[in-house]
Protein backbone atom coordinates (compact mmCIF):
# COMPACT_ATOMS: atom_id res chain seq x y z
CA UNK A 1 0.00 0.00 0.00
CA UNK A 2 1.46 3.50 -1.19
CA UNK A 3 0.71 6.71 0.67
CA UNK A 4 0.07 8.46 -2.69
CA UNK A 5 -0.78 7.83 -6.35
CA UNK A 6 -0.10 11.42 -8.41
CA UNK A 7 -1.50 11.30 -12.01
CA UNK A 8 0.82 13.98 -13.73
CA UNK A 9 4.45 14.91 -13.64
CA UNK A 10 4.62 18.41 -14.59
CA UNK A 11 5.69 20.90 -12.31
CA UNK A 12 2.42 20.60 -9.80
CA UNK A 13 2.85 16.54 -9.83
CA UNK A 14 6.51 17.00 -9.34
CA UNK A 15 6.06 19.68 -6.63
CA UNK A 16 3.31 16.98 -4.71
CA UNK A 17 6.00 13.88 -5.14
CA UNK A 18 8.91 16.34 -3.24
CA UNK A 19 6.80 16.99 -0.98
CA UNK A 20 5.84 13.59 -0.20
CA UNK A 21 9.24 12.79 -0.06
CA UNK A 22 10.29 15.30 2.12
CA UNK A 23 7.77 14.34 4.26
CA UNK A 24 9.04 10.16 4.33
CA UNK A 25 5.57 9.28 2.21
CA UNK A 26 5.71 6.44 -0.45
CA UNK A 27 4.07 7.21 -3.83
CA UNK A 28 3.96 6.16 -7.49
CA UNK A 29 3.99 8.90 -10.15
CA UNK A 30 1.49 7.83 -13.08
CA UNK A 31 2.15 10.40 -16.51
CA UNK A 32 2.29 10.12 -19.95
CA UNK A 33 3.74 13.68 -20.62
CA UNK A 34 0.90 14.35 -22.70
CA UNK A 35 0.11 17.80 -21.19
CA UNK A 36 3.29 19.89 -22.06
CA UNK A 37 2.94 23.39 -20.34
CA UNK A 38 5.12 22.77 -17.86
CA UNK A 39 8.17 22.50 -20.53
CA UNK A 40 6.62 24.91 -23.09
CA UNK A 41 6.77 27.50 -19.68
CA UNK A 42 9.65 30.48 -19.85
CA UNK A 43 9.77 29.43 -15.77
CA UNK A 44 10.72 32.95 -14.70
CA UNK A 45 9.86 33.54 -11.14
CA UNK A 46 8.84 36.92 -10.46
CA UNK A 47 6.88 38.29 -7.37
CA UNK A 48 5.11 41.28 -8.98
CA UNK A 49 2.52 41.65 -11.55
CA UNK A 50 4.38 44.40 -14.00
CA UNK A 51 1.12 45.10 -16.10
CA UNK A 52 -0.57 46.29 -12.76
CA UNK A 53 2.82 47.04 -10.79
CA UNK A 54 0.36 44.67 -7.88
CA UNK A 55 1.41 40.99 -5.93
CA UNK A 56 -0.33 38.33 -5.95
CA UNK A 57 -1.88 36.62 -2.72
CA UNK A 58 1.25 35.62 -0.28
CA UNK A 59 3.46 35.84 -3.59
CA UNK A 60 6.36 37.02 -0.86
CA UNK A 61 5.81 33.72 1.49
CA UNK A 62 5.37 31.78 -1.91
CA UNK A 63 8.97 33.24 -3.05
CA UNK A 64 10.90 32.47 -0.10
CA UNK A 65 9.19 29.01 0.06
CA UNK A 66 10.58 27.79 -3.29
CA UNK A 67 13.88 28.89 -2.98
CA UNK A 68 15.03 26.26 -0.51
CA UNK A 69 12.80 23.37 -2.19
CA UNK A 70 14.56 24.26 -5.52
CA UNK A 71 18.16 24.31 -4.11
CA UNK A 72 17.10 21.02 -2.24
CA UNK A 73 16.48 19.21 -5.55
CA UNK A 74 19.22 20.65 -7.50
CA UNK A 75 21.83 19.09 -4.59
CA UNK A 76 20.24 15.66 -4.00
CA UNK A 77 20.27 15.15 -8.00
CA UNK A 78 23.15 16.79 -8.74
CA UNK A 79 21.97 19.37 -11.17
CA UNK A 80 21.67 23.19 -11.86
CA UNK A 81 18.11 24.70 -12.80
CA UNK A 82 17.15 27.74 -10.46
CA UNK A 83 19.13 30.42 -11.73
CA UNK A 84 18.83 33.88 -10.69
CA UNK A 85 18.69 36.63 -12.83
CA UNK A 86 17.28 40.03 -12.85
CA UNK A 87 14.21 41.21 -14.50
CA UNK A 88 14.04 45.03 -16.12
CA UNK A 89 11.09 46.29 -16.64
CA UNK A 90 11.75 48.31 -20.10
CA UNK A 91 9.80 52.35 -19.38
CA UNK A 92 7.81 53.28 -23.05
CA UNK A 93 7.04 56.43 -20.96
CA UNK A 94 7.63 59.07 -18.43
CA UNK A 95 4.54 58.56 -17.05
CA UNK A 96 5.38 54.65 -16.53
CA UNK A 97 8.38 55.75 -14.59
CA UNK A 98 6.20 57.86 -12.08
CA UNK A 99 3.75 54.94 -12.04
CA UNK A 100 6.77 52.68 -11.03
CA UNK A 101 8.25 54.86 -8.14
CA UNK A 102 4.94 54.84 -6.72
CA UNK A 103 4.84 51.09 -6.52
CA UNK A 104 8.53 51.43 -5.15
CA UNK A 105 6.95 53.27 -1.86
CA UNK A 106 4.44 50.65 -1.05
CA UNK A 107 5.43 48.37 2.05
CA UNK A 108 4.81 45.44 0.28
CA UNK A 109 6.31 46.14 -3.17
CA UNK A 110 9.37 48.08 -2.12
CA UNK A 111 11.46 45.04 -1.67
CA UNK A 112 11.07 44.07 -5.10
CA UNK A 113 11.10 47.51 -6.97
CA UNK A 114 14.78 49.05 -7.81
CA UNK A 115 14.38 53.14 -6.93
CA UNK A 116 16.64 53.81 -9.19
CA UNK A 117 16.33 54.06 -13.38
CA UNK A 118 18.96 52.14 -15.00
CA UNK A 119 20.38 53.22 -18.51
CA UNK A 120 22.04 50.49 -19.21
CA UNK A 121 22.71 50.30 -22.79
CA UNK A 122 22.10 46.24 -24.69
CA UNK A 123 22.90 45.89 -28.62
CA UNK A 124 19.97 46.60 -30.79
CA UNK A 125 17.34 47.83 -28.14
CA UNK A 126 16.26 51.24 -27.81
CA UNK A 127 15.34 52.44 -24.30
CA UNK A 128 15.50 56.18 -24.16
CA UNK A 129 13.34 56.16 -20.73
CA UNK A 130 15.08 53.19 -19.38
CA UNK A 131 14.51 50.25 -16.97
CA UNK A 132 13.29 49.46 -13.68
CA UNK A 133 15.00 46.79 -12.01
CA UNK A 134 12.79 43.62 -10.26
CA UNK A 135 14.84 42.38 -7.23
CA UNK A 136 14.77 38.76 -5.82
CA UNK A 137 13.73 37.20 -9.33
CA UNK A 138 15.04 34.20 -12.12
CA UNK A 139 13.87 31.68 -13.71
CA UNK A 140 13.09 27.71 -13.03
CA UNK A 141 14.94 25.96 -16.73
CA UNK A 142 11.78 23.68 -16.62
CA UNK A 143 13.32 21.02 -19.20
CA UNK A 144 16.01 20.51 -17.01
CA UNK A 145 14.11 20.18 -13.84
CA UNK A 146 11.26 17.97 -14.81
CA UNK A 147 14.04 16.25 -17.18
CA UNK A 148 16.05 15.24 -14.07
CA UNK A 149 13.24 14.63 -11.69
CA UNK A 150 11.74 12.31 -13.70
CA UNK A 151 15.05 10.14 -14.13
CA UNK A 152 15.44 10.35 -10.48
CA UNK A 153 11.63 9.11 -10.20
CA UNK A 154 11.93 6.17 -13.09
CA UNK A 155 15.75 5.23 -11.26
CA UNK A 156 13.65 4.64 -8.28
CA UNK A 157 10.76 2.71 -9.94
CA UNK A 158 8.48 6.13 -8.62
CA UNK A 159 7.31 6.63 -12.29
CA UNK A 160 5.11 4.61 -14.33
CA UNK A 161 5.17 6.14 -18.26
CA UNK A 162 1.15 5.52 -19.27
CA UNK A 163 -1.75 7.16 -19.85
CA UNK A 164 -4.68 6.93 -16.94
CA UNK A 165 -7.65 5.52 -17.45
CA UNK A 166 -9.98 7.18 -15.13
CA UNK A 167 -12.44 4.18 -15.92
CA UNK A 168 -9.37 1.28 -14.03
CA UNK A 169 -10.20 3.79 -10.68
CA UNK A 170 -11.85 1.90 -7.77
CA UNK A 171 -12.19 4.38 -5.02
CA UNK A 172 -12.75 2.50 -1.36
CA UNK A 173 -13.69 3.89 1.80
CA UNK A 174 -9.73 3.65 3.20
CA UNK A 175 -8.02 3.58 -0.01
CA UNK A 176 -8.11 3.58 -3.63
CA UNK A 177 -6.75 1.06 -6.39
CA UNK A 178 -5.63 1.03 -10.20
CA UNK A 179 -4.52 -1.76 -12.05
CA UNK A 180 -3.49 -3.30 -8.79
CA UNK A 181 -1.70 -0.55 -7.12
CA UNK A 182 -3.11 0.59 -3.89
CA UNK A 183 -2.82 3.96 -1.88
CA UNK A 184 -4.28 5.84 0.69
CA UNK A 185 -4.52 8.50 -1.43
CA UNK A 186 -5.03 9.90 -5.35
CA UNK A 187 -3.72 13.31 -6.51
CA UNK A 188 -4.63 14.22 -9.71
CA UNK A 189 -2.09 16.85 -11.72
CA UNK A 190 -3.09 16.99 -15.40
CA UNK A 191 -2.83 20.07 -16.01
CA UNK A 192 -5.23 20.90 -18.61
CA UNK A 193 -6.38 17.56 -19.24
CA UNK A 194 -8.43 17.81 -16.03
CA UNK A 195 -11.22 18.23 -18.54
CA UNK A 196 -10.83 14.63 -19.02
CA UNK A 197 -11.17 13.81 -15.54
CA UNK A 198 -14.38 12.42 -14.19
CA UNK A 199 -14.14 13.44 -10.56
CA UNK A 200 -12.96 17.27 -11.40
CA UNK A 201 -14.22 18.07 -14.65
CA UNK A 202 -16.74 20.49 -13.48
CA UNK A 203 -14.48 23.13 -12.21
CA UNK A 204 -14.04 26.19 -14.09
CA UNK A 205 -10.47 25.59 -15.94
CA UNK A 206 -10.29 27.42 -18.68
CA UNK A 207 -7.06 26.44 -20.45
CA UNK A 208 -5.15 29.17 -22.12
CA UNK A 209 -2.79 28.66 -25.01
CA UNK A 210 0.89 30.11 -24.41
CA UNK A 211 3.37 30.09 -27.79
CA UNK A 212 6.84 31.37 -27.31
CA UNK A 213 9.96 31.55 -29.62
CA UNK A 214 13.47 30.32 -28.79
CA UNK A 215 16.10 32.24 -31.10
CA UNK A 216 19.87 32.76 -31.16
CA UNK A 217 20.90 36.75 -31.61
CA UNK A 218 24.99 36.51 -30.78
CA UNK A 219 25.15 41.11 -30.96
CA UNK A 220 22.76 40.96 -28.07
CA UNK A 221 24.25 40.06 -25.32
CA UNK A 222 21.63 40.39 -22.53
CA UNK A 223 22.70 39.30 -19.39
CA UNK A 224 18.88 40.30 -17.64
CA UNK A 225 15.50 39.23 -18.48
CA UNK A 226 13.68 42.12 -20.35
CA UNK A 227 10.01 42.81 -19.53
CA UNK A 228 8.43 44.51 -21.97
CA UNK A 229 4.82 44.12 -24.32
CA UNK A 230 6.80 40.62 -24.09
CA UNK A 231 9.67 38.73 -22.29
CA UNK A 232 13.10 38.29 -23.52
CA UNK A 233 14.76 35.48 -21.26
CA UNK A 234 18.87 34.85 -21.57
CA UNK A 235 19.30 30.93 -21.57
CA UNK A 236 22.80 30.44 -22.90
CA UNK A 237 24.78 30.50 -25.58
CA UNK A 238 23.62 33.58 -27.38
CA UNK A 239 19.64 31.95 -27.28
CA UNK A 240 16.88 33.40 -25.68
CA UNK A 241 13.47 32.44 -25.22
CA UNK A 242 10.88 35.17 -26.19
CA UNK A 243 7.38 35.23 -25.60
CA UNK A 244 4.80 34.76 -25.01
CA UNK A 245 0.92 35.01 -26.05
CA UNK A 246 -2.33 34.44 -24.65
CA UNK A 247 -4.96 32.66 -26.81
CA UNK A 248 -8.02 31.83 -24.88
CA UNK A 249 -10.48 30.00 -27.88
CA UNK A 250 -7.73 27.54 -29.14
CA UNK A 251 -7.08 24.62 -27.33
CA UNK A 252 -4.95 22.73 -29.27
CA UNK A 253 -0.67 22.40 -28.37
CA UNK A 254 0.27 22.94 -31.90
CA UNK A 255 1.94 26.28 -32.97
CA UNK A 256 0.63 28.43 -35.14
CA UNK A 257 1.32 30.96 -37.86
CA UNK A 258 -0.84 33.82 -36.22
CA UNK A 259 0.93 33.39 -33.10
CA UNK A 260 4.38 33.16 -34.44
CA UNK A 261 3.77 35.94 -36.95
CA UNK A 262 2.38 38.16 -33.01
CA UNK A 263 5.61 37.49 -31.35
CA UNK A 264 8.07 38.35 -34.22
CA UNK A 265 6.00 41.42 -34.80
CA UNK A 266 6.54 42.84 -31.15
CA UNK A 267 10.39 41.38 -31.14
CA UNK A 268 10.97 43.28 -34.24
CA UNK A 269 9.42 46.01 -32.34
CA UNK A 270 11.81 45.73 -29.17
CA UNK A 271 15.16 44.64 -30.81
CA UNK A 272 16.74 45.91 -33.88
CA UNK A 273 19.68 42.82 -33.99
CA UNK A 274 19.70 39.83 -36.34
CA UNK A 275 18.28 36.74 -35.06
CA UNK A 276 17.66 33.61 -36.14
CA UNK A 277 14.29 31.15 -34.99
CA UNK A 278 15.43 28.15 -33.64
CA UNK A 279 12.07 27.04 -32.57
CA UNK A 280 8.48 27.23 -32.27
CA UNK A 281 7.19 26.03 -29.13
CA UNK A 282 3.57 25.86 -27.46
CA UNK A 283 0.81 24.77 -24.82
CA UNK A 284 -1.87 25.12 -22.81
CA UNK A 285 -1.79 26.38 -19.56
CA UNK A 286 -4.15 25.53 -17.13
CA UNK A 287 -5.69 28.69 -15.77
CA UNK A 288 -8.48 29.73 -13.96
CA UNK A 289 -10.60 32.54 -14.62
CA UNK A 290 -9.55 34.65 -10.93
CA UNK A 291 -6.38 33.30 -11.66
CA UNK A 292 -5.83 31.27 -8.75
CA UNK A 293 -4.85 27.36 -8.64
CA UNK A 294 -7.60 24.75 -8.06
CA UNK A 295 -6.62 22.46 -5.08
CA UNK A 296 -8.49 20.63 -2.29
CA UNK A 297 -10.29 17.06 -1.95
CA UNK A 298 -13.40 15.88 -3.89
CA UNK A 299 -16.62 16.75 -1.86
CA UNK A 300 -17.96 12.72 -1.99
CA UNK A 301 -14.61 10.91 -2.62
CA UNK A 302 -12.20 11.91 0.62
CA UNK A 303 -9.58 9.97 -1.04
CA UNK A 304 -9.43 11.84 -4.51
CA UNK A 305 -7.56 15.29 -4.82
CA UNK A 306 -6.91 17.75 -7.07
CA UNK A 307 -3.74 20.30 -7.46
CA UNK A 308 -4.29 22.16 -10.94
CA UNK A 309 -4.48 25.71 -12.24
CA UNK A 310 -1.30 26.80 -11.31
CA UNK A 311 -1.33 29.13 -14.43
CA UNK A 312 1.69 31.29 -15.65
CA UNK A 313 3.42 31.43 -12.56
CA UNK A 314 3.71 27.28 -11.64
CA UNK A 315 7.38 27.59 -10.72
CA UNK A 316 6.13 30.26 -7.77
CA UNK A 317 3.01 28.34 -7.43
CA UNK A 318 3.85 24.59 -7.33
CA UNK A 319 5.79 23.78 -4.03
CA UNK A 320 3.33 26.18 -1.68
CA UNK A 321 0.37 24.68 -3.50
CA UNK A 322 1.96 21.17 -2.92
CA UNK A 323 2.41 21.99 0.94
CA UNK A 324 -1.03 23.37 1.36
CA UNK A 325 -2.83 20.27 -0.39
CA UNK A 326 -0.18 17.88 1.68
CA UNK A 327 -0.90 19.98 5.00
CA UNK A 328 -4.71 19.61 4.35
CA UNK A 329 -4.68 15.55 4.12
CA UNK A 330 -1.93 14.48 6.20
CA UNK A 331 -2.12 17.26 9.27
CA UNK A 332 -6.00 18.71 8.68
CA UNK A 333 -4.85 22.03 8.15
CA UNK A 334 -7.85 23.91 5.92
CA UNK A 335 -6.88 25.33 2.67
CA UNK A 336 -6.96 28.90 2.14
CA UNK A 337 -10.70 29.51 0.59
CA UNK A 338 -8.97 31.58 -2.02
CA UNK A 339 -7.63 28.62 -3.39
CA UNK A 340 -9.75 25.70 -2.41
CA UNK A 341 -11.61 24.42 -5.14
CA UNK A 342 -14.69 24.63 -2.84
CA UNK A 343 -15.02 28.46 -3.58
CA UNK A 344 -16.55 27.32 -6.64
CA UNK A 345 -19.42 24.66 -4.69
CA UNK A 346 -22.92 26.02 -5.62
Amino acid sequence: MKDYIIVGAGIAGVSFAETAFLNRKSFTVISDKSQNSSYVAAGLYNPVILKRFSMPLDAKEHLEYIKPFYKNIEERLNVKFDISLPIYRKFVSAEEQNNWFEAADKPALSPFLSTSVLHTKYFGIDSPFGYGKVLHTGYVDTDVFLDSYHKYLYSDNHLIKDTFNHADLQINTDFVEYKGLKARHIIFSEGFGLHANPYFMNLPLDGTKGELLVIKAPDLKLDVAINASIFILPIGNDTYRVGATYEWYDKTAEPTEAGKKELIEKLDELISCDYEILEHLAGIRPTVKDRKPLIGTHEVYKRVHLLNGLGTRGVMLGPPMAKALFDSIENDIPIDKSVSIHRFKR
